[in-house]
């Protein structure tokens, strides 16, 4: 039997739960912080007036923007655990709100992971949950505040606002710091004043039935209301805006009795424009509450679609079958951890959707509300999660906060079109947290949460990854393959997800692919494959993780370069081609991200399966996806980051060209190696290689691919030598790089012959005296003080903020090298 899911969703904005309505107020509360990364001995230490520059004043705080992590660095620190513990941040604000009798509030997007908030010395709110959207009403505390003496004399004004974030570890609470990702701290998301009448939404949500041919919908909306002064009576106006700015249809109602979930709207839409992945159009509703208050008033936008997970079948959207072409996102960046900025997040969503994704699963929270805006307007489908991830299951607090976090999630995101599935946990059969694993209380609690998820929100289906033991419980289901990284070879991956598909009724493929260090590539990045046993199955257990101990396996013994990751993407790539019953996957994950159990990788603390970097710099897997996943024309050579090929004088090397086109024409030196068509199935490369005669020293290679009528083309240079090394004896240290006040400096490994060890994996220090400072702690290839080399090199950039500096490099039993700046 299938079950099929006709649904439309109105994202509808709330006070409390998706976006500040229009008739509200909001402010970005971003400037004017100060943060101090320990405790307090209470709210006193944060407001009691100091002398102007007291030396004896502690402790030392420091100006911060919002958001802001407390891990920002320290996640990624090789030689320290990152900071888990309290921490707290301080401003004074204006509070001048418009509306008579009016609410004022503190909108928090997340903060993490404990959070308590202060007006002046007086605790106004509290929250346990660090991905949830939460809300603080401060309205009486500022008006009592504003009677004081202090309020004129020592804050001139305004209001001074404190709040204490804690990421202590603790057993009681979701998720479990076993999990392989930082459990960060700090106010990482935005921070928003708001100020709104005293009648207004607390949440608004919607639902449509849609048929199976897309001719006719019905449109549900109805609203909780924020009204805490108890006003009686409201008038409610809707309006519902096509995507080509024709008005569909108004309404107005009257109500009485504003306590309860009230409907609103019951509007039947006849062909509506479908939101799909590759146009994904949107309506806008508009409405206004009109009361004694004032107006409260707002937009949102409407996305129309159905989709089906087949029963043993693949997926559907509108009617039609759509692979789910997934990635992961984890909330982690390049020098400012958890804490992304809008502009950090829109390119980075973009860029996903420029690789040819049209599913996400957001792993392994709720994430911001601007994560999910994007993925409506791009047409990105959503799996959406809560973090129970890992550690067994804990006591009534914990279920508690469990049970609270999957209702703030679908509450808070139901209207979002993109969102089809919602996640129950993660690796829930992965112990370690209690004494006690149960399996049985385990299946008791899913089935608990599976059951609450369909009575929030029936038009979603529920998901859970690796726990098989609770398989049978969620609506669709993933297990755990990783064919060639954590067990097997890649050519294992069809057999075994054709195994796996038979054992549930609804089969998904979350979290596929494997580790690759930046920059290092090899010439031939399958020879571990030859130590690795095949048909054993293909899933992760537990130690495989680790780079010591255990069986053979690629995770362990192979090189970790570029070249072995692209050949592992490809496989799979052309292989999901060929699978009809298949709903989807998705590769785990996007970008490389921090994690506090994998202190031993060639970045310290970094999980490096992303397909870009952790700044956003692309991989050459990303480009692999691209000629799977893309229609707009595009070609790459791999090995823009290879600057030294090498082999036998007169060997042919293989030249591997990534694209889309129907052929391409391949060209070293100057001259052609001929025209070649694209076959996806003549692995690898989809066929577009070429065996080449490199020369001893500078070669370029050309490739000019062709699509219809229209012409691309990639270009790359390299030195190829052929010259052989032995182990490495010395190290050199250069600028290779200036721009305005930023050097790049690089090391490189030679022999006692002074050939340089292209295979060479030596850990590399980098340090700094002077007045410069390294550009390190940003957990990517080039950007951390202590690295593995890539191709016996690499490479840091400085700061040198207009004076001088010497850089040094170690390396274990070789001399160090230095360099002046």
């Amino acid at each position: 039997m299938m079950i099929r899911y006709f649904c439309v969703f109105v994202i509808l904005g709330s006070l409390l739960g998706i976006q500040p309505a229009e008739g509200q107020e909001s402010k970005r509360l971003n400037q004017n912080w100060e943060f101090v990364k320990q405790d307090l001995g209470g709210i006193w230490e944060a407001v009691r007036p100091v002398g102007k520059g007291n030396p004896e004043s502690v402790p030392l705080w420091e100006s911060v923007t919002l958001p802001h992590c407390v891990n920002a660095t320290d996640a990624v620190d090789p030689d320290v655990n990152y900071y888990q513990g309290p921490s707290w941040y301080r401003t004074a604000i204006e509070v001048n709100n418009p509306y008579q009798k009016g609410r004022t509030l503190l909108h928090f997007e997340g903060a993490g992971q404990k959070t308590a908030v202060y007006v002046y010395t007086t605790k106004v709110g509290s929250h346990v949950g660090g991905y949830d959207e939460w809300t603080v009403d401060i309205t009486d505390a500022v008006e009592a505040f504003k009677k004081t003496e202090v309020y004129r004399k020592q804050f001139k004004g305004k209001i001074p606002v404190s709040v204490r974030t804690d990421n202590s570890r603790d057993l009681e609470m979701i998720p479990s710091d076993l999990s392989d990702f930082n459990i960060y701290g700090g106010i990482y998301r935005y921070l928003n004043l708001v100020y709104t009448p005293a009648l207004s939404t607390d949440k608004l949500f919607a639902k449509a039935e849609v048929d199976g041919d897309g001719k006719s919908g019905q449109l549900t909306v109805s609203t909780r209301f924020y009204n805490p002064m108890g006003i009686s009576e409201a008038k409610v106006l809707l309006k519902l805006v096509d995507p080509s700015g024709k008005v569909v249809a108004k309404t107005e109602k009257k109500l009485n009795g504003l306590s309860n979930d009230t409907g609103l709207w019951k509007l039947q839409v006849k062909r509506p424009v479908l939101w799909s992945t590759n146009q994904p159009s949107l309506y806008t509703l508009q409405y206004e509450i009109h009361s004694s208050a004032g107006v409260a008033k707002g937009t949102e936008k409407v996305g129309f679609r159905n989709f089906e997970f087949v029963e043993k079948g693949p997926f559907m959207l509108n009617g039609k079958r759509l692979l789910l072409r997934g990635t992961h996102r984890h909330e982690d960046h390049s020098g400012v951890a958890a804490a992304m900025t809008e502009n950090m997040i829109r390119e980075e969503m973009i860029l996903m959707k420029d690789m040819g994704v049209n599913f996400i699963r957001l792993a392994h929270y709720q994430q911001s509300r601007i994560v999910l805006n994007l993925c409506d307007s791009l047409g990105i489908m959503v799996w959406e999660e809560i973090p129970w991830c890992r550690g067994g299951l804990g006591g009534d607090v914990y279920k508690e906060q469990a049970r609270r976090m999957l209702t703030n999630m679908i509450e808070q995101h139901y209207n979002h079109a993109s969102v089809i599935l919602w996640g129950m946990g993660n690796e829930n059969d992965w112990p370690g947290d209690f004494p006690e694993f149960d399996k049985q209380k385990i299946r008791v609690f899913m089935k608990e949460l599976n059951d609450l998820s369909h009575q929030l929100d029936n038009s979603r289906l529920t998901a859970i990854r690796r726990c098989d033991f609770c398989s049978d419980l969620v609506d669709v289901y993933s297990p755990s393959i990783w064919a060639g990284w954590y067990r097997g070879n890649y050519t294992d991956y069809k057999a075994v997800s054709e195994e796996e598909f038979k054992k549930v009724k609804r089969f998904i493929h979350v979290e596929w692919g494997g580790d690759s260090h930046a920059m290092r590539h090899s010439e031939n990045p399958d020879k571990a494959l030859s130590k690795i046993k095949t048909g054993l199955g293909a899933d992760e257990r537990a130690g495989d993780a680790s780079l010591f101990g255990g069986a053979a396996r690629i995770s362990k013994d192979g090189d970790w370069s570029e070249s072995y990751l692209v050949n592992l993407v490809d496989w799979h790539l052309k292989e999901q081609e060929t699978m009809p019953w298949l709903s989807g996957t998705a590769y785990w994950p996007f970008k490389d991200f921090s994690t506090p159990v994998r202190p031993d990788n060639p970045v310290p603390y970094m999980n490096q399966k992303g397909v870009v970097e952790r700044d956003l710099t692309k991989k050459e897997a990303f480009y692999v996806f691209q000629s799977y996943w893309t229609t707009q024309p595009m070609v790459h050579i791999y090995g823009h980051t290879w600057p030294v090929r090498w082999g036998e004088q007169g060997e042919e090397k293989m030249v591997k060209v990534y694209a889309n086109c129907t052929e391409a024409e391949l060209f070293l030196n100057g001259k052609s190696f001929g025209v070649k068509k694209r076959n996806s199935q003549d692995f690898p490369a989809a066929g577009l290689r070429w065996n080449l005669p490199f020369v001893k020293g500078e070669n370029t290679v050309t490739v000019v691919g062709k699509k219809g009528k229209v012409t691309v083309k990639d270009e790359i240079k390299f030195t190829y030598q052929i010259e052989k090394w032995t182990k490495p004896a010395k190290l050199t240290l250069t600028k290779i790089d200036q721009k305005d006040d930023i050097a790049t400096v690089e090391v490189k490994l030679y022999d006692d012959k002074n050939i340089q060890c292209l295979d060479a994996v030596n850990w590399i220090n980098f340090s700094l005296a002077g007045e410069g400072k390294l550009m390190d702690n940003l957990g990517t290839s080039s950007g951390s003080r202590k690295v593995q080399a890539y191709n016996g090199r690499a490479i840091i950039k400085v700061k040198l903020n207009k004076g001088k500096s010497v850089v040094a490099v170690q390396s274990d039993g070789l001399s160090a090298a230095f360099t002046n700046l």
